[in-house]
């Protein structure tokens, strides 16, 4: 175990938290695209299904660790046809028949899907656990696949879908038609760049932190996700609760009135 426990560089840690601002709000589905969808047709949905996917930082960091040491196109393609068909199975059919969970849990099951690709990289079964080989990369990412589907179709399900059986899957599947096209692009440049990478010097020297840099984020991700729950599902259980702050104000705009020159908030 000491073998593995290491502590990134605090440039690392720097960039992990400068991109958590962006990172929390990046995959949540804002006001104007839900009424762009009231408004627009099946196009909508699939350029929303794209933006959604290369948005979707939790997707491209998981899919950043599948193809980091893949090094054939037979290779690249076999695993990202793997996770495709299982993110449009749970996608389709939990948006299709309405299955949906908390999103803030799905999202932090998906965040274990980051870090568990980076601990894989970084040969943590062998030396954590002392196992001869990694388990089974093909059903793991097929797994994860379902999983990254379910919190794809969480997102959709927040939008107007329509009444009529028909109409509605054909959004669906225009959703997930979007969400594919932003995968291949998304796929496309992360490719690239590792192709290049890897015929550079500081590939081998620099690979080895950027899996744990995977780590990391998932991890960050993690713990905002879980934080995010415990607000959702329980405000009043924080410093400051939704009717204490209430209260609060209310006592400050009482004492304002009695005394006009009290500065306020």
């Amino acid at each position: 175990m000491n073998k593995f426990i290491t502590f990134l560089p605090r440039g690392l840690w720097l960039a992990a938290l400068a991109l958590l601002p962006s990172l929390l709000w990046a995959h949540g589905i804002s006001p104007e695209d839900r009424q762009r969808m009231l408004d627009g047709g099946y196009l909508q949905y699939i350029g929303l299904g794209a933006t959604h996917m290369l948005t979707g930082y939790d997707h491209l960091l998981f899919l950043f660790g599948v193809v980091f040491f893949l090094t054939t196109f037979k290779d690249v393609a076999k695993f990202v046809t793997v996770f495709t068909l299982g993110h449009c199975i749970t996608l389709v059919f939990a948006t299709f028949y309405g299955i949906t969970w908390n999103y803030f849990l799905i999202d932090a099951v998906i965040a274990l899907s980051v870090m568990y690709k980076g601990f894989d990289n970084l040969g943590g079964f062998q030396r954590v656990f002392e196992m001869e080989k990694s388990p089974s990369l093909l059903g793991a990412v097929f797994g994860f696949g379902l999983l990254h589907g379910f919190g794809l179709s969480t997102r959709l399900q927040q939008l107007p879908l329509g009444d009529d059986s028909t109409s509605m899957l054909l959004r669906i599947l225009s959703f997930n038609v979007g969400v594919e096209l932003g995968q291949i692009a998304a796929l496309a440049g992360m490719v690239a760049v590792l192709a290049w990478w890897r015929h550079t010097h500081s590939f081998r020297r620099i690979s080895h932190a950027a899996n744990l840099l995977l780590v990391a984020l998932g991890g960050l991700l993690l713990l905002m996700q879980l934080h995010g729950y415990l607000h959702d599902s329980d405000p009043n259980s924080f410093r400051f609760p939704v009717e204490e702050h209430r209260h609060l104000h209310e006592d400050l705009d009482v004492e304002k009135t009695v005394d006009p020159n009290r500065n306020s908030l």
